[in-house]
């Protein structure tokens, strides 16, 4: 077995040409196209289709390759790890977050941690989706909610409280609900996360209510619903992450205050492995204190 043919194929794929692979990896063209003709020599497969226009992975391919970017992936960090145990802290740290938390928070978080460490640089991608951060390579990402998956280690940095809240002008044109039933003569602005949400469970001590449909606006984006509680469309729940400053400069006005969404926690998860290297060690601690308070629950400045 030949490393060298791997790191190629894997590159190959990634960059969906011998042009890009060869550049990045700094070989000649033929060279690249060789190495994969030998790989497919020794494994007896096709594994990539090449026509004039596009290479495209066989099944067989997608297969081989899904293993073969864990191993290279496992190589690139086994050899950041040497480095940063001999000399200062460097090297690049993947981040993904979601995309609402991010906007307002996580940037001012990551800025703060490349003021104090000059030799560290930080991709945030800002994303919704639930990435498999192994196989495509990131280093740690924040997730609100019930944590499934065995191969990532958590580290709890909040819980987000959420509430209910309406404009200024919803409340004015329509009242303000003095009990949870009035809602129910209320116009509804709603965050659905998937298809299958019914609503926005709230409680106050041992009694309980669901905020759900029918609803005037729905949305997967619960920035989208904030826009919509700000533009007077209705009474929302929304955590305290999106609200909390609009709230403060007035914007929204909290409704039934003693009604509460369940807390939702809030967690930096990162895949096992024996040495965490020593910038993302630093990450994951300079994550803990930023949220401790979380950031918008400080007192305003």
């Amino acid at each position: 077995m030949d490393l060298n043919d791997i790191v190629v194929f894997t590159k190959v794929v990634e960059t969906k040409s011998f042009t890009g692979a060869a550049d990045q990896l700094g070989l000649p063209k033929s060279t690249v196209s060789r190495k994969l003709a030998q790989l497919e020599e020794r494994l007896g497969v096709r594994l990539v289709q090449r026509t004039t226009r596009k290479l495209a992975l066989t099944d067989i391919g997608q297969a081989y390759y899904e293993r073969c970017a864990r191993i290279v992936a496992d190589l690139q960090a086994a050899e950041q790890l040497v480095t940063d145990m001999q000399a200062t802290p460097r090297g690049r740290l993947r981040v993904t977050a979601p995309i609402d938390l991010s906007a307002r928070y996580v940037g001012g978080i990551i800025a703060e941690f490349v003021a104090l460490h000059a030799d560290i640089n930080v991709e945030l991608d800002a994303n919704d989706r639930v990435v498999d951060l192994i196989e495509e390579g990131y280093d740690v990402a924040l997730r609100f909610g019930q944590l499934t998956e065995s191969t990532l280690i958590a580290r709890k940095l909040c819980t987000v409280e959420s509430g209910l809240c309406a404009s200024p002008a919803y409340l004015a044109k329509h009242g303000t609900p003095k009990t949870i039933e009035d809602l129910d003569e209320h116009d509804r602005v709603l965050f659905l996360p998937s298809a299958r949400a019914q609503g926005w469970p709230l409680v106050n001590g041992d009694q309980t209510y669901e905020l759900g449909r029918p609803a005037r606006f729905t949305s997967n984006n619960v920035g989208a619903v904030r826009d919509a509680a700000l533009a007077g469309a209705g009474i929302s729940a929304m955590g305290e992450f999106m609200i909390a400053c609009d709230i403060a400069e007035g914007r929204l006005v909290r409704v039934l205050p003693e009604w509460r969404g369940r807390g939702i926690d809030c967690h930096a998860v990162y895949p096992a492995r024996q040495n965490i290297p020593p910038r993302l060690s630093l990450f994951l601690d300079h994550l803990v204190k930023s949220f401790n308070p979380p950031p918008w629950l400080r007192p305003q400045t």
